[in-house]
């Protein structure tokens, strides 16, 4: 699949400073060795390919290999119990995502608790979501799909990219505001989502912008409207839902974040959750929360 380089550098600029402290100021021998990041989705979509560039620039910027270990299913669940389940080192990350907050509040009896067991490392980017329609369904704009949804109550397949997940969600939200039937059909992940999509398999999806922009603008898909407030600079010409729907705004982030150690109750709050990983602490230029910051 081919991303215009602008756009993903533009996506992941952010991730710039991520590693920026030098040499000196690095925690002593970090990384030694290989580093994982696992991520909760499969090869090919938006996320996976941001986390393969920031693994890259992390292995070329600290001399070790940063490894990216897809491991899709429930909803990014699986990743984040592989991550819990690893030793508190350093030396495996989690790729966290607008999903991982959801799940925190969306399942009451998770193996894990997302807030106890994780720390946040840093803030990477804020992602675009596109509303896309296969180009053989006969609407062209918010409002047109809505008249259709209405008038084909149950009939129309909307596309996600995981059951709970931001994708997932923006659909409800949709449903609730516009007042249409739909019948939802969750993937495991952006990139098989998009393939069913162009095939005409089912009629409509909300996906990260990156990561189906490509087929946009081949014609491949068609772009009712992107989800946040604010129209996308890659697709100045498509609308927002709010738009049509008022006050409908959904967006997602992206970050980095580590199993921490756990010292003694008598430690210090900023030593009681400390890593290894102060190399990559460096808080991204142009995010809107820094390392430290309200992550989650």
């Amino acid at each position: 699949m081919h991303h215009p380089r602008r756009e993903i550098l533009r996506l992941v600029a952010s991730a710039a400073a991520l590693a920026a402290l030098p040499r000196s100021a690095r925690a002593e021998n970090y990384p030694a060795r290989p580093v994982r990041l696992i991520l909760g989705y499969p090869a090919g979509g938006s996320t996976d390919f941001v986390a393969r560039i920031l693994g890259a620039w992390l292995s070329d910027r600290l001399g070790q290999s940063f490894v990216i270990e897809n491991r899709p299913g429930a909803g990014t669940n699986i990743a984040v119990q592989a991550t819990v389940a690893s030793p508190p080192d350093g030396y495996t990350l989690l790729f966290v995502t607008t999903t991982n907050a959801i799940n925190a509040s969306f399942h009451d009896a998770l193996p894990f608790d997302f807030l106890r067991d994780l720390a946040p490392v840093a803030a990477l980017a804020e992602l675009p979501f596109v509303m896309e329609v296969t180009p053989s369904l006969p609407v062209k704009t918010v409002g047109e799909f809505i008249a259709h949804a209405k008038a084909n109550p149950g009939k129309i397949n909307m596309a996600s990219f995981g059951t709970g997940t931001i994708s997932h969600l923006a659909w409800e939200l949709f449903k609730l505001e516009a007042g249409v039937d739909m019948v939802h059909v969750p993937y495991h992940g952006g990139a098989p989502m998009v393939t069913d999509l162009i095939s005409g398999r089912v009629q409509a999806g909300i996906d990260a912008l990156p990561n189906s922009l490509p087929h946009i603008r081949s014609g491949a898909l068609r772009a009712l409207a992107i989800t946040g407030a604010a129209r996308s600079a890659a697709v100045p010409d498509v609308p927002t839902v709010g738009e049509t729907l008022k006050g409908y705004e959904v967006s997602g982030w992206t970050g980095i974040a580590v199993r921490p150690a756990r010292l003694p109750r008598s430690s210090s709050p900023s030593t009681a959750r400390s890593t290894p990983v102060s190399p990559i602490r460096a808080s991204p230029p142009g995010s809107r929360r820094s390392a430290g910051g309200p992550f989650w």
